[in-house]
């Protein structure tokens, strides 16, 4: 492979910074306060992927595209893989009782066991376990 990055920084476009960082909190997530402040944060979701939720109008100093509605439209689902089937639906049952909104119904693949949601800005977040050794 050519080419190979260290990290991942997924920007997202938030209505309600504090309202975001209190939702992600309650699914148990941290935030980086050297990158944190009142227009960004930078949410810690493993030692090498990183969400950067930034408010509306500093995500705009990005692009000079339209920011997609996400409560209308689709602009990408964001999939992490997890050591278990059971912390899929720890993480989406903590999404759902702090405000999260159902996407998908949980999919059992044998292999494979996936479940999504909503965060409260209507990004897709889908969190999924695949027993590996069952692929050999």
């Amino acid at each position: 492979m050519e080419f190979q990055a260290d990290k991942i920084f997924v920007n997202l476009a938030v209505k309600d910074l504090n309202k975001t960082k209190e939702f992600f909190s309650k699914l148990g997530f941290e935030f980086n306060a050297q990158f944190t402040n009142e227009i960004a944060a930078s949410m810690i979701i493993s030692d090498n992927i990183f969400a950067m939720l930034l408010v509306e109008e500093h995500f705009k100093t990005f692009t000079k595209k339209e920011i997609a509605d996400s409560t209308r439209s689709n602009e990408a689902i964001l999939a992490l893989s997890v050591d278990s089937k059971e912390k899929v639906v720890e993480i989406v049952n903590k999404a759902l009782e702090a405000g999260g909104k159902p996407s998908m119904e949980p999919q059992d693949h044998g292999f494979m066991y996936g479940w999504s949601f909503e965060d409260i800005d209507g990004h897709l977040w889908e969190l999924f376990y695949m027993d590996e050794s069952a692929l050999k």
